[in-house]
């Protein structure tokens, strides 16, 4: 039960700051304030003991760096503590309150006598509007599963039921918050596909009354920022259905780099925002002449937003908020067998067009027709994802946009499979016995980098005349390519860039060891 994250002294200690707040309720009634304001002020209290909630339960941590108290929704999860922290003072309890007020204070500014705004609580999916109604719609809807938003909600609403219930009835009418309505794909006892179905049908019927309330001259704007290929199927297949045009996407660094769920993982640093009008769709685009269309957009979308410092996982995504520009001019999408794409097939276009962009432009060369699907996919992980592992379904699709079955490869090569997750392994995670029998670039690579750090210069430089790899510049230009997708802090880095260091000097003793074999063979003849 939510009470469990609560030990006795802090249950004693917020039911006694409960029982004030409601105490303070009916004394204002008992003195003559009008009931509206009264109803106002406990409201902003019971957010004050919302607060108070955060540092003063068995999940709050103590932040050495700081000295102080961290909030427990730092992630978006509740992790369990091995020890905890609490903070009971009404100086604390008074720091809240001038917290609240300073917000208060500054969204007041823009009350006026003709201008006044209005929060209500509805359902996206039927809103008490009529049509036609707003002239712009700004929303950011759920991120499919990534964040269980009404169980992570329950933590505070079982207190504020208690403080504020009785005055709020038709918002605190249930144990708990409710579920079954809520926008986000949880399997609860059923299975993915029914989640997704779910979770599909709920967003393009919010999207659907986007459309209705909003102007003909309107303009809407949906923010999204999830990284897995799922996710944004759901979008791409709603946004077809709903009637909205997608007019433009660009991406806007939207996260601190710093925050907990970024390190050691892909996240994402920006949100896409999708520009949508109401504007009137094509009935049907031909499937060969959209993709004619797709390549010529993203070629000019994509260098802008290579030019712009866009990399990584937010290249590809941003590459799909581009695209849904093409896909949402037209009704549906057809192929001459007369199937409908939906947003699974579309993206593996996306995605194949973003991921030859992307190789272009990291190999700063035309040379990437000599490089193997495998050290391709190499260069496309290190650039995309570095050295965080990622679930297995986007790691499948990057690597079918560079013509590779993942299944025929993982724990073969340097592709490791470890439950739900894939890694790619750097030359430290490799077994340097079985790389002398590989004539793939990568494995040489990673043989030749394994040879320098044991100092074997020798036995490094028979392995790139034997393979050939000594004397080409593409060998090189790979090697330099992944020392710039990494960070200064890697490990592999640190051998990619002391190997490169000695190139002159490695490319030359080559040379004079081909000379000698020729010279040697020469004379056997």
């Amino acid at each position: 039960k939510w009470g469990d994250l609560f030990n006795s002294r802090q249950k004693l200690a917020l039911i006694t700051f409960v029982e004030k707040v409601r105490q303070a309720h009916k004394k204002m009634l008992e003195e003559g304030y009008e009931k509206e304001y009264a109803k106002a002020v406990v409201s902003y209290l019971a957010l004050a003991i919302s607060r108070l909630l955060d540092r003063n339960c068995l999940l709050a941590r103590w932040v050495v760096q700081s000295e102080s108290i961290a909030e427990i929704f730092s992630r978006q999860a509740l992790p369990m503590l091995w020890d905890y922290v609490e903070n009971f003072s009404l100086t604390y309890f008074n720091n809240i309150i001038r917290w609240i007020t300073k917000v208060l204070s500054n969204i007041s500014l823009i009350c006026t006598d003709s201008l006044s705004p209005k929060v209500l609580q509805l359902s996206a999916t039927s809103l008490s509007f009529p049509d036609n109604y707003f002239e712009a719609v700004f929303t950011d809807p759920p991120y499919y599963d990534n964040v269980p938003y009404s169980y992570l909600s329950d933590f505070f609403y079982v207190w504020l039921k208690r403080v504020i219930g009785d005055l709020y009835p038709d918002l605190f009418s249930t144990p708990s918050t409710p579920k079954s309505k809520e926008i986000v794909a949880y399997i609860n006892n059923g299975t993915r596909e029914k989640a997704k179905s779910v979770f599909v049908s709920m967003l393009k019927k919010s999207f659907q009354e986007i459309y209705r309330v909003l102007r003909p001259e309107g303009i809407a704007t949906i923010v999204y920022a999830y990284k897995t290929t799922s996710g944004w199927e759901t979008v791409i297949n709603s946004l077809l259905d709903s009637g909205l045009t997608v007019t433009a996407s660009w991406p806007i660094n939207t996260e601190m780099k710093t925050r907990l769920r970024a390190k050691e993982s892909a996240a994402l640093a920006s949100s896409i925002y999708i520009v949508c009008r109401k504007f009137e769709k094509k009935d049907i685009g031909w499937i060969n002449e959209v993709k004619e269309e797709l390549k010529e957009h993203l070629n000019k979308k994509l260098e802008r937003l290579w030019n712009e410092g866009i990399s990584g996982p937010d290249f590809f995504i941003s590459g799909i908020g581009s695209a849904i520009e093409i896909f949402g001019k037209y009704k549906k999408i057809m192929d001459y067998q007369g199937n409908q794409l939906r947003g699974d097939k579309l993206l593996s276009l996306v995605r194949k067009e973003v991921t030859d962009f992307a190789v272009k432009q990291i190999l700063k060369n035309g040379f990437e027709e000599e490089i193997s699907p495998l050290t391709r996919f190499y260069i496309l992980w290190r650039w995309t994802y570095r050295e965080n592992k990622v679930i297995f379904d986007d790691a499948k699709k990057l690597a079918q946009s560079v013509g590779i079955d993942l299944e025929k490869v993982w724990n073969k090569t340097f592709i490791l499979k470890e439950k739900e997750f894939l890694k790619v392994a750097g030359p430290d995670e490799r077994n340097i016995e079985e790389l002398y029998s590989s004539k793939e670039l990568i494995d040489v690579l990673h043989l030749s980098l394994l040879l320098w750090q044991k100092n074997d210069d020798l036995g490094m430089k028979k392995v790139l005349s034997s393979t050939g790899f000594g004397l080409k510049d593409t060998f090189y230009k790979v090697a330099q390519a992944i020392s710039e997708t990494l960070p200064i802090t890697s490990r592999e880095k640190k051998l990619l860039d002391g190997f490169l260091s000695g190139k002159s000097r490695i490319t030359k003793e080559i040379k004079e060891i081909d000379e000698k074999k020729e010279k040697e063979q020469q004379k056997l003849f």
